[in-house]
């Protein structure tokens, strides 16, 4: 498992293979923050804040009780430690571990937890499953680097707690990152609200090993939805006047969904992501459904594309003598990386081992929901940045061949660590008493 560019942290890559072998949904992370509540507790936290004590608001996107019962029992049958699954029943997955080194500025990192509902490729050139840690849960997998994102965020934890760090550290092991589901209320949990700096932290994002990006920024700002047509049944062959077909209406909406034109301030999307209805093909459908996103370039693109998605969809349904009702599901805003800790990012990453380019800033290009915890500290006075740790991945991010090269975990922990022992040695503080 040790390779010259990882050696020292090999424990760490355990974590990471351990976590990519066991990979959980969101909200479904039982196993996942079990694991690094023990990997936490062993460094020596002041503070420990678990599950419900770490979400203050409410939980959007979350499954059904029987999923969350099923993913609580695989936790128990793999292995996890059945007294921190406790804490953590029902969804209350998460955790925000606190170190406490004295006087000084509190600084914050955001790490996310959760994996995809997705297949893993099992051809044997895929390292996870070459060398024995593909997922051993069909149907889910770590396709994004989340894995990698927690064994980062332990990793962190402990070469602060060995530096001359003063100040106080919290990192946060954000759970539902990939519903947009767990940023707002571990944000709204209030435990960030006196952190004087924020990091966040992505592996990949197309840019090699070796490679960090100091200042991540272009997120598109995000809104869930789902629309339910109710029409009225009957025979399709026999009386098909009678009815009010919901799915002719679904058609409508969903063409016309993807024909809202694209807005002249900035960049706008709309996906009609999941549809369905109807029970027979001889009855006339009297449910139906579409489950989409809207995004734009900033909050208020986005919350223009969700009006004009909503007007799509009451008008479909007018237009078929149907009604609809619309809910709004998870959303993230935009966000951008301060200045001040992209240059002090930039600052300390060419001197990290292994890092051999370094970009000041690049743009994402799609939605995350880190951002509500950015938002929330800047809101209150602090600065945030948004860090791209390179990685080399033979697939695309959310592919069935993703996968994480490990040197870019201890580039990653040591790009963050001496980048919050240089928030704890002042080098802010003409921005942060700003």
């Amino acid at each position: 498992m040790a390779t010259p560019a990882t050696e020292g942290y090999d424990h760490l890559v355990a974590l990471r293979r351990d976590l990519h072998r066991h990979p959980e949904p969101a909200w479904c992370e039982f196993y996942t923050t079990a694991r690094v509540l023990e990997a936490v507790e062993a460094v020596g936290v002041d503070a420990l804040y678990v599950g419900a004590e770490a979400l203050g608001g409410e939980r959007k996107a979350l499954p059904d009780d029987e999923t969350l019962d099923r993913w609580f029992q695989q936790a128990l049958d793999d292995g996890a430690d059945a007294d921190r699954l406790e804490a953590l029943r029902g969804g209350w997955t998460g955790a925000i571990a606190v170190l406490e080194r004295g006087e000084g500025p509190t600084v914050g990192l955001r790490v996310d937890i959760d994996a995809l509902p997705r297949p893993e490729s099992d051809d044997p050139a895929h390292v996870p499953a070459a060398e024995g840690f593909r997922s051993a849960h069909e149907g889910a997998m770590h396709a994004c680097g989340h894995d990698a994102h927690a064994a980062i965020g332990v990793g962190v934890l402990e070469a602060v707690a060995a530096s001359d760090f003063r100040g106080t550290l919290k990192v946060c092991f954000q759970p539902a990152e990939e519903r947009i589901g767990g940023g707002k209320p571990m944000a709204e949990s209030g435990l960030l609200d006196d952190v004087d700096a924020l990091f966040a932290v992505h592996v990949g994002l197309d840019h090699p090993t070796g490679t960090v990006v100091c200042g991540v920024g272009g997120f598109l700002a995000v809104s869930d939805f789902r629309a339910e047509f109710a029409g009225e049944g009957a025979h399709a062959a026999a009386d098909p006047d009678a009815g009010r077909n919901a799915v002719l209406a679904l058609a409508t909406a969903v063409q016309n969904l993807y024909a809202i034109p694209r807005h002249a301030d900035g960049a706008t999307r709309v996906n009609a992501g999941v549809v369905g209805g109807g029970t027979a093909s001889n009855i006339i459908a009297e449910r139906a459904f579409v489950q989409g996103e809207v995004r734009g370039e900033t909050t208020a693109l986005m919350e223009s594309m969700r009006s004009r998605a909503t007007t799509v969809l009451e008008a479909a349904a007018v237009m078929h003598g149907c009604e609809v009702t619309v809910a709004t599901g998870a959303t993230a805003p935009s966000a951008e990386s301060d200045q001040a800790l992209v240059d002090l990012v930039g600052d300390v990453a060419g001197s990290v081992p292994g890092v051999d380019a370094v970009v000041p800033r690049a743009d994402l290009g799609a939605s995350e929901d880190a951002t509500y915890l950015m938002a929330r500290v800047q809101a209150n006075g602090g600065l945030a940045c948004y860090v791209g740790v390179g990685t080399d991945h033979p697939g695309g991010h959310h592919s069935a061949t993703f996968d994480v090269d490990e040197a870019s975990i201890p580039i990653g922990v040591q790009v963050l660590a001496r980048a919050i022992e240089a928030v704890g040695r002042s080098e802010l503080e003409p921005q942060l008493s700003g």
